[in-house]
């Protein structure tokens, strides 16, 4: 069969010990490993003395992540650092995004994955209200850890919203979910008479606030604590910000969100803006975002990756006038965007 190719063990093994990955990277990450190859520890002795380790775990873990193309080696036994590794996870990179495992691996969240994904999968989501449960405090971490990934996605929404909508400067923006608050503030650093509002629970806002006032805005940051479901949002806003929160809810869940959003929106030019993780229609592709459907299923009751298809129809059902979608490079995520 054309395309066919020969069946492979290895994947076999690979997905079932996917765990050992995790591992890996979280352990190279916590040695600074790939800062310490950076700067010129490149050999297992000189590498067991930089970051405490024993030569003996240093070999193995180097040995491992030069498999997986993380690492180089050459015939002398000196280690560097791939493209990948250079670019996100030395320490010195401006793009360095080490500290996304402290979230994305916080044994609260492997552990609940991995305790039982078949009952998950039977009963079509997670066991009572997984990582949406109110005040969980693994969305501080999430806060403090992702950052590095936040950031390039607030700033290519700014992008589109300076590029595309064709609107003035906003004066007045809500950020719902807004953890780190990062896209929040990324209007009011770029918008000096920009007034930023974000709603989270209250421990998450703490982190919100510290990142207004090393961006210089506190006097502009507003804040309300709370459930997105329930509390006032106030407004009216030109803009408001949902970012990665719509998939960790059924259809009509997101559509009693975003009536929310619609009613607290200025009445003409309104927009909301939404990064999400969008598959095609054929739900398989591109790899991340057809991925991140699985994501969901293990970690809330009823969330998902929504296609173009199903947020334009979920826009429509919560009154927005129409949906739009671009891109986020150099993110794997995709605006979604309702205007009012």
């Amino acid at each position: 069969m054309s395309g066919a190719t020969e069946p492979n063990p290895a994947i076999v093994f690979d997905a079932i010990q996917g765990y050992m990955q995790t591992a890996a990277i979280q352990a190279a990450i916590r040695l600074d490993l790939f800062t310490a190859i950076g700067e010129g520890a490149t050999d297992e002795a000189a590498l067991a003395a930089r970051t405490g380790a024993a030569p003996r775990g240093i070999r193995a873990l180097c040995d491992w992540l030069t498999v997986r193309g993380l690492l180089t080696k050459d015939g002398s036994g000196a280690y560097g650092l791939s493209p990948t590794a250079a670019a996100f996870l030395d320490r010195r990179s401006p793009g360095y995004m080490g500290s996304i495992e402290e979230f994305l691996a916080a044994p609260e969240l492997v552990g609940s994955v991995l305790e039982d994904p078949a009952g998950v999968v039977r009963r079509g989501g997670a066991p009572g209200l997984g990582s949406i449960a109110p005040d969980n405090p693994v969305w501080v971490k999430f806060a403090r850890a992702m950052t590095p990934f936040a950031a390039p996605v607030a700033a290519a929404t700014l992008a589109w919203f300076e590029r595309h909508s064709g609107r003035a400067a906003p004066r007045r923006v809500l950020d719902v979910a807004a953890g780190h608050g990062l896209f929040g503030l990324a209007f009011a650093q770029r918008y000096p008479e920009c007034e930023v509002t974000a709603l989270d629970w209250a421990a998450v806002l703490e982190v919100a606030k510290e990142n207004a006032a090393r961006a210089g805005v506190s006097g502009r940051f507003r804040t309300i604590a709370g459930s997105a479901f329930e509390a006032d949002l106030g407004g009216p806003y030109d803009v408001v910000l949902m970012p990665n929160f719509l998939h960790h809810f059924d259809e009509a869940g997101c559509v009693a969100l975003l009536r929310r959003a619609h009613a607290a929106l200025v009445l003409q030019g309104g927009l909301l803006l939404a990064p999400e993780f969008v598959p095609e229609e054929d739900r398989v592709s591109p790899p991340m975002p057809a991925m991140f459907a699985f994501v969901m299923l293990l970690s809330t009751p009823a969330g998902t990756a929504y296609t173009r298809g199903e947020y334009a129809r979920i826009l429509a059902d919560a009154g927005f006038a129409r949906a739009e979608f671009a891109p986020l490079p150099p993110s794997p995520q995709t605006l979604v965007v309702g205007v009012r």
